[in-house]
């Protein structure tokens, strides 16, 4: 299989990862914000918010290798701190929430389909500057 069509696929399980994300986080009555929020320093794969909390949720979609550990490295963590920092200024109603760092991981059944996600809550925490 070409290197082209390898990445298209594995687009295609991404975005269909985090499709498996969002309808966990609706069903437990989260609203989504935004996915893949973009800016450049950084991206966020999903914003979400129940109540008070605001969530900013790393998305792994993962193939066999699901046992790998759940935390960003420190170099994608701020990535994403940076972008959520830029999300925060650019909604300041959202400013009175309380903000974390979540990681959801999905894989698949041996028929391809996806496992229902494990979210893990507050998976790391902002380091003051």
């Amino acid at each position: 299989m070409s290197p082209r069509r390898d990445k298209r696929r594995a687009e295609r399980f991404g975005r269909r990862g985090e499709g498996a994300c969002v309808m966990r986080l609706r069903l437990a009555g989260w609203r989504i914000l935004a996915r893949n929020w973009r800016v450049p320093v950084g991206e966020i794969d999903i914003v979400a918010r129940r109540g008070h909390v605001l969530a900013f949720i790393e998305v792994k979609a993962r193939g066999l290798e699901f046992g790998a550990d759940p935390v960003p490295v420190p170099a994608q963590q701020r990535r994403i701190t940076r972008a959520a920092e830029m999300f925060l200024a650019h909604h300041a109603a959202l400013g009175a929430c309380f903000g974390r760092f979540d990681v959801m991981f999905v894989g698949p059944w041996p028929s391809f389909r996806f496992f229902w996600p494990t979210h893990v809550v507050d998976a790391w925490r902002q380091q003051p500057r």
